[in-house]
């Protein structure tokens, strides 16, 4: 097989080994009234044996699919950081086992604010994990309550300061915006509460209610009191001016970094390459196709005893490889490249793909079409940004 250069996969996609791992850690010291993200309270759930049937998926994931050099990963949850120093390093260890971790490999973790103490930090520090994204939300200790976080403000400036401290450089936070009664005021005030960190990136995400939370359940009764539409938008439009007046590059729709610090395992679902998925409720992309893992921690444990947990797996077409490509490559603002989509599917061009789609959206001002040859491609307009749902499910 022709070894891929840098990240780039050579083609065909689908028979290249993923070389980013996503590992589902679904524990939490509580559920926030916003979460659909199958995790669930820590207290009372059987932590040891889950990492017991997590590395038997990893052991069975390996044989069924050989790792090549991991060059990303990402533990997410749920939040990772509920697992003690000695789960942590139990954790880690295996993850070294089974997957050929390149040296200078991005290694994040997800972690809440309070969750991680000195001995904590330095079990993920050995463990080789050198990138930390800490779930801040908001630095409104009101508004944190509202949306059913248990840490406040102060707890964030404190978990950065453990974190340099232990020697972590590579640190993110996630802030929210559209919260419920959250006035435009309060943004700005939680973005330069933030920008004081002097982090090297940022990610801002807009308040989505999702079924099975609480949030939905108070929506569908009119009792969650939502920002009005515009205000939102001006909510979106502070955070893009003030994160690059701060130096910070928007490459993402949500996500804004100092130069280097893109997050690289992100960039992989962003550029349609395939990934290994382990844990209860984990997606994978390999081999042209998808999977998703069984989601209830006991019945995740109760199927790796027996095989891959699996609770679905399909054939990817190349129709809906092609979607997949444009709709989620179209997030980052450099946009996506024609010699990209020709080299992942065989010599294609997107325009005679999505000729028409496309052609609708530059008329509409959503879409440009930039450079030359092999460097060609489409990205979103200035308009396009704030509207890039819109984009995305035009390729439907």
């Amino acid at each position: 097989m022709v070894q891929p250069q840098g990240d780039a996969p050579p083609a065909p996609l689908h028979g290249w080994t993923p070389r980013a791992l996503y590992i589902h850690i679904p524990f939490c010291t509580n559920k926030c009234f916003y979460c659909d993200f199958n995790s669930y309270v820590v207290e009372g759930q059987p932590v040891d044996a889950y990492l017991d049937a997590l590395e038997r998926e990893m052991e069975r994931t390996v044989a069924a699919l050989p790792p090549e050099t991991i060059r990303k990963v990402f533990v997410g949850g749920g939040t990772p950081t509920v697992l003690t120093p000695a789960q942590m390093t139990r954790f880690l260890d295996s993850v070294a086992r089974h997957f050929p971790v390149a040296p200078g490999a991005e290694f994040t973790m997800e972690a809440n604010p309070g969750t991680t103490d000195p001995a904590k930090l330095e079990a993920m520090r050995a463990g080789g994990v050198n990138r930390i994204s800490f779930g801040a939300q908001s630095f409104d200790n009101g508004l944190l309550a509202a949306i059913g976080r248990i840490h406040e403000a102060d707890d964030v400036v404190r978990s950065i300061e453990n974190a340099r401290r232990a020697g972590f450089t590579n640190l993110s936070i996630d802030l929210m915006f559209g919260l419920p009664r959250q006035t435009l005021e309060q943004l700005k005030d939680s973005v330069e509460k933030a920008l004081e960190l002097d982090l090297p990136h940022y990610s801002l995400y807009s308040l989505k209610v999702e079924e099975n939370t609480l949030f939905h359940r108070l929506y569908e009764r009119g009792e969650l009191p939502l920002p009005e539409e515009d205000v939102e938008v001006a909510m979106y439009e502070h955070l893009r001016e003030r994160l690059g007046r701060a130096g910070y590059k928007q490459y993402e729709v949500s996500n804004f970094a100092k130069p280097g610090f893109e997050s690289r395992h992100n960039g992989t679902y962003w550029r349609n390459e395939p990934y290994y998925g382990l844990g209860a409720g984990a997606h994978g992309y390999a081999r042209g196709e998808r999977h998703m893992n069984v989601k209830g921690v006991q019945a995740y444990i109760d199927a790796a005893a027996i095989g891959l947990p699996r609770k679905e797996t399909h054939t990817v077409t190349v129709r809906e490889a092609m979607e997949d490509f444009m709709m989620v490559g179209l997030r980052l603002l450099d946009g996506v490249r024609e010699a990209d989509f020709r080299r992942q599917f065989g010599g294609a061009a997107s325009e005679d793909v999505f000729g028409e789609v496309l052609a609708k959206l530059r008329e509409q001002g959503l879409l440009e079409r930039f450079g030359e040859g092999e460097a060609a491609g489409y990205r979103l307009t200035e308009k396009g940004i704030p509207l890039g749902n819109e984009v995305f499910g035009a390729f439907l």
